[in-house]
């Protein structure tokens, strides 16, 4: 048998999704400064009414119980690659190379974009776009295929190692 908390249930998931739509809100409202310095009240209130808003409506509310184990999963990839990496360094010398913090934006882009196409009806329209034959979403990315590869070599080539 599964255990049951006060969480489990829809009021549950509702509180703990107004909690956290409203903390980022706030935060992001009191780091920007977008209503003004020293606008506590004020923040607060745009953020009580955002949260309410999103967990009055179902599919925001859905969509962000089902985003949140992907991130906290992601999250614990990223802290145990990091404990990894940090086994390879000396203490107070960890800094993380430009080329690497690079790949790893790529990486989460890529990552999110694809849970959020996962968790909408997204997923489903690119699939049957793509997956038609003869379709133009297969071409298009077929042709943005070949017009990358020529990019990379013409580009790519940089610096000769030719000498006089």
């Amino acid at each position: 048998m599964a255990y049951q908390s006060i969480f489990s249930t829809d009021l549950g998931q509702a509180v703990l999704a107004f909690l956290l739509v409203f903390t980022i809100v706030f935060a992001v409202l009191q780091k920007s400064k977008i209503l003004g310095d020293g606008k506590k009240q004020i923040d607060a209130l745009v953020s009580l009414a955002i949260g309410l808003i999103v967990i009055s409506i179902g599919t925001a509310l859905d969509f962000i119980q089902k985003i949140i184990p992907f991130l906290a999963i992601c999250l614990v990839i990223i802290l145990v690659f990091m404990i990894l990496l940090g086994a390879f360094f000396k203490e107070g010398s960890f800094d993380i190379p430009p080329w690497l913090k690079v790949v790893f934006g790529i990486i989460i882009f890529i990552a999110v974009v694809i849970a959020v196409l996962m968790f909408t009806p997204g997923w489903d329209i690119i699939k049957n776009w793509i997956g038609e034959s003869g379709s133009w979403g297969t071409n298009i990315i077929f042709v943005v295929v070949i017009i990358v590869a020529i990019l990379v070599a013409l580009l790519g080539g940089g610096k000769s190692d030719k000498k006089d």
